[in-house]
């Protein structure tokens, strides 16, 4: 039974399986090979393999002195060469120290370093060590890191600051990445005016393309922006179907039960309707579909409806697309700081705020409102059925793991 006949809503958990499942029908397998400094965001489509043993070289993890501990007795020692990083070090002269930086390369007879504040320097310039030694001490090994052919990172990984760092460090110069989804951003409603415009009656600024299309760009996407569509069966469907060289046509209203709400409609004559109505708060009114073999997902209108389920639900749907195997975001248990007594049907996911390890609710978390999503820093999820006293456990999910 699909989602759209089902006599009840949707659970949030199935319809997130579902769409996974129809991510993976349509993967996005493109290659395209690109510098490091335009791949943060972007998905590996291979495997990024170690072509050198990470670090090169035994190299000291202290300014210090470097010596050969199975040879010394105890007496200072001469200090034989002075290694800086970047430099080729002699190889150490017997019953001697070198005087050796972090990150320079151990020589070779050497192998242990010594910190510099066990050390003292005599007046005729030998080194004697104040404390008991150690061997290998202080030295990080040859490819104590990686090694040559390690796989390093995999494909599906999601590229940040840290992975091109990792790279970097590889002498990767460039990274084979998939390619960037390209999705079309359409807002219907005849009450929508953009920022800028003076507004008519009965008329409100379109928040949802802004928030999206900037969204979708952190996710790497290539956006197409389709503008506002009126309230019109003929446009509706004209408009999807003119949008056919896209990944995904991603819309926010239309989608709910009201008569000017066209773009189901559109998809039960036009293509297919994969799922609608979902036992989410906010975020119930939920549209996924096919027009003409494109995938639509069809987004509530109201702002924080669409924030919640485009995190939720269209966000994994991309990077599954793109081959990111995890795509939940990571939540973590916090100490409820409010009160809920009125146990719901649907899951709700809440915004609010951690403060101390507690998380506080929003006052007005109407679905309209996207004030209270700027005012918080996450989201905890209220199951259904569920209560909460203050101080009981509850899931909190950061924006942060949300937005990128």
């Amino acid at each position: 039974m699909s989602g759209c006949d089902h006599p009840g809503l949707l659970p949030l958990e199935d319809a997130l399986a579902r769409l996974l499942a129809m991510a993976e029908t349509c993967p996005i397998n493109e290659v395209e090979q690109v510098g490091l400094a335009e791949a943060d965001g972007r998905v590996l489509a291979e495997a990024l393999v170690s072509g050198l043993d990470l670090p090169p070289w035994d190299n000291s993890a202290m300014d210090g002195y470097a010596l050969a501990l199975a040879d010394w007795t105890g007496e200072p020692l001469v200090v034989s060469q002075r290694i800086l990083a970047g430099s080729a070090p002699a190889t150490l002269q017997p019953g001697t120290c070198a005087r050796i930086f972090t990150g320079a390369p151990v020589p070779a007879g050497a192998d242990t370093v010594e910190m510099q504040e066990n050390a003292e320097v005599l007046d005729d310039g030998r080194v004697r060590f104040v404390e008991p030694l150690r061997a290998h001490r202080n030295i990080r090994l040859q490819g104590h890191e990686t090694r040559v052919g390690d796989s390093v990172l995999p494909a599906g990984t999601q590229l940040g600051p840290i992975e091109l760092g990792l790279a970097a460090s590889l002498g990767a110069a460039q990274l084979g990445v998939r390619r960037r989804p390209r999705v079309a951003v359409l807002s219907t409603g005849d009450e929508l005016v953009e920022p800028g415009q003076p507004l008519g009656a009965g008329q409100i600024y379109n928040s949802n393309r802004r928030l999206l299309i900037a969204w979708l760009q952190r996710l790497g996407c290539a956006v197409v922006d389709a503008g506002i569509l009126a309230d019109d069966l003929e446009l509706t469907r004209q408009t999807l179907r003119n949008l056919g060289d896209v990944d995904l046509i991603l819309s926010t209203g239309g989608v709910s039960v009201g008569e000017a709400d066209f773009l189901g409609e559109v998809l039960r004559e036009e293509g297919e309707l994969t799922l609608w109505k979902l036992a989410l708060k906010p975020g119930k009114p939920l549209t996924v579909g096919h027009c003409q073999g494109v995938p639509v997902i069809g987004l509530p209108g109201n702002p924080g409806s669409s924030l919640v389920t485009f995190a939720l639900l269209a966000r994994p749907y991309l990077l599954r697309r793109l081959g990111v195997v995890e795509v939940g975001p990571l939540g973590f248990e916090v100490a409820a700081g409010f009160v809920w007594r009125k146990p719901g049907t649907r899951r709700e996911f809440l915004r609010a705020r951690l403060e101390n390890n507690r998380a506080l609710l929003h006052p007005n978390q109407s679905s309209g409102v996207l004030s209270s999503a700027a005012w918080a820093n996450g989201l905890v999820e209220v199951r259904e059925g569920q209560t909460l006293e203050e101080g009981d456990p509850i899931r909190f999910i950061p924006l942060s793991e949300l937005l990128g």
